[in-house]
C-alpha cells in the first residue's frame, strides 16, 4: 500500500507568510495540494521582532493552508532570512588509512566531522554545512571513494545564525502544535528552483530580493560556494519613495508596483504619472524621472552591496551562468539590466518549474517551492554515499525544539 505524508513550507516574511502543503507519496512523488497566506506582522528584515504578532499571522497562514488541502500538516519544512546569518569556509583534512591508498568510507566520514568541527560563538547555531571543493592529493574529484591517494581535503561552506532568532521561529511552529522537519536558508530553496545544474557548474549568482531583505547564494563548479544577506528589499523602495516624493507609504508602494522601473529612460525624463490616479482633491502629477532615479539608485547600491560581499569571486569570467533575480521585488521592470550593468553578466529573472501550476510559477514563490523540494528528497546539501545521513536541522537546533 502506498504511504503519503503531508508537509508545509512555511515563510515567514516581512509583508506575508506564504504556506504551501504537498504530500509526499512513497518518497518518490510530491504534489502540492494546499496554500494558505497572512499579511505578516511582527517581522522586519526577516527577523521576529513580536513574538506574538508572528505566531498569530503565521498560524493563520497555516489553518489557511490546511483548509485549503482539507488535511492536517505532519511536519514543516521552514525558510530562514535575516542578516543574522554568517557563513564561512572551512576545510577537513585527512591521511587516508588504507595500506594500499584506497580512499574509504571511514576517510570520508572523518574528513567530514573535522571539516564540520569548528567551534562557534555560545550564542550561535549552525543552520547548514554546505560541501565545496573535494581535493585528493590536492587535485579536484567528484566522488572520491575508491580512489587511490595519500591525503583528503573536504571544504564545507559552513551557515549559522544567532541562537535566539532561529529558536523564535521554530517555536512560532511549534506553538501550531507542530514539528519543524528542517531548516533551509532561504536562497538555498530559491536556488533549487531557478537555477540548472548546467548554470550552476558553469557558475551563477541567485538574488532573491523580497520585501525586507535580499538573499544570495553563489554557485561554482556545480556547487554552493557563498550565500549572504542583504537587509535591503522592496519595503526599502517603498520608504525611499516616501520620502523623496513627498507621498505616505500606500501611494508611494503604488507607485512602486505600477509604474516603477530601475533604469532610467529617455522617454521618462519629461513623462509624468499621477499620484493616486483618482484625479480628484489631493491627487498630483509626480516626475516618472524622479520615481526611476530613486529606484535606481537603492538597486544600485543593493547590488553593488552583493558584489562587494562577494569579494573577488564576482566576476564575469566566473559568472557563465549569470545572475538570476528572483522574489517579489525582481518584478520591477528593467531590473535584470541594471543588475547586467552592475555586474557586468548576463541577467535574467528566475523562472520557476512548468510542472508547477501556473499561480505558483511567480518569482514570490520560489523559496517555498525550494522547501518542498527539500521535503521530498530529504536533504539540503550534497553529501556522499558513506551510509551516513545528517539531519537539515543539526542537533543544537534540535535541542531547541526540545527545549
Amino acid at each position: 500500500m502506498s504511504q503519503s505524508k503531508i508537509v508545509a513550507a512555511v515563510e515567514i516574511g516581512t509583508s506575508k507568510t506564504v504556506v504551501l502543503v504537498g504530500e509526499i507519496v512513497n518518497g518518490r512523488s510530491l504534489s502540492v495540494i494546499g496554500m494558505g497566506q497572512s499579511s505578516s506582522s511582527g517581522v522586519k528584515k526577516g527577523e521576529i521582532l513580536d513574538f506574538k504578532a508572528a505566531s498569530n499571522s503565521t498560524h493563520a497562514a497555516i489553518m489557511g493552508a490546511e483548509k485549503s488541502a482539507g488535511v492536517n500538516i505532519d511536519a514543516v519544512y521552514l525558510a530562514q532570512t535575516g542578516r543574522h546569518l554568517e557563513g564561512f569556509n572551512n576545510k577537513g583534512s585527512v591521511t587516508v588509512s588504507a595500506a594500499d591508498g584506497h580512499v574509504s568510507g571511514s576517510d570520508i566520514e572523518r574528513a567530514q566531522r573535522e571539516g564540520k568541527s569548528k567551534e562557534l560563538p555560545q550564542d550561535r547555531v549552525y543552520i547548514h554545512h554546505i560541501k565545496n571543493e573535494v581535493l585528493l592529493d590536492g587535485r579536484k574529484v567528484d566522488e572520491p571513494y575508491h580512489m587511490k591517494g595519500e591525503r583528503l581535503d573536504i571544504g564545507y561552506w559552513s551557515i549559522h545564525g544567532d541562537e535566539r532568532r532561529v529558536r523564535d521561529h521554530i517555536h512560532v511552529i511549534n506553538g501550531f502544535g507542530l514539528p519543524v522537519e528542517d531548516m533551509i536558508v532561504s536562497s538555498i530553496a530559491s536556488g533549487s528552483m531557478v537555477v540548472g545544474d548546467e548554470e550552476k557548474k558553469a557558475g551563477a549568482l541567485v538574488l532573491d530580493i523580497g520585501c525586507g531583505a535580499t538573499d544570495w547564494v553563489l554557485y561554482q563548479d556545480g556547487y554552493i560556494a557563498r550565500t549572504g544577506v542583504v537587509a535591503v528589499g522592496g519595503d526599502h523602495l517603498t520608504n525611499d519613495l516616501a520620502l523623496g516624493l513627498r507621498v505616505n507609504r500606500r501611494n508611494a508602494d503604488k507607485l512602486k508596483l505600477q509604474c516603477g522601473k530601475a533604469i532610467l529612460e529617455k522617454d521618462d525624463l519629461t513623462e509624468k504619472v499621477w499620484m493616486v490616479g483618482d484625479h480628484m482633491i489631493g491627487d498630483r502629477h509626480i516626475p516618472k524621472k524622479a520615481m526611476v532615479q530613486i529606484i535606481e539608485a537603492r538597486l544600485d547600491e543593493l547590488f553593488r552591496i552583493v558584489k562587494k560581499q562577494i569579494g573577488p569571486r564576482c566576476t564575469a569570467q566566473n559568472l557563465p551562468g549569470g545572475i538570476i533575480l528572483t522574489g517579489g521585488t525582481s518584478q520591477i521592470e528593467g531590473i535584470c539590466e541594471l543588475a547586467a550593468k552592475v555586474f557586468g553578466a548576463e541577467a535574467r529573472l528566475g523562472v520557476n518549474p512548468r510542472i508547477v501550476s501556473e499561480d505558483l510559477r511567480g518569482p514570490e514563490f520560489s523559496t517555498v517551492l525550494g522547501l518542498l523540494h527539500y521535503a521530498l528528497t530529504g536533504q539540503h546539501a550534497e553529501e556522499f554515499n558513506t551510509g551516513a545521513h545528517e539531519r537539515g536541522i543539526l542537533r543544537k537546533v534540535v535541542k531547541l525544539i526540545a527545549g
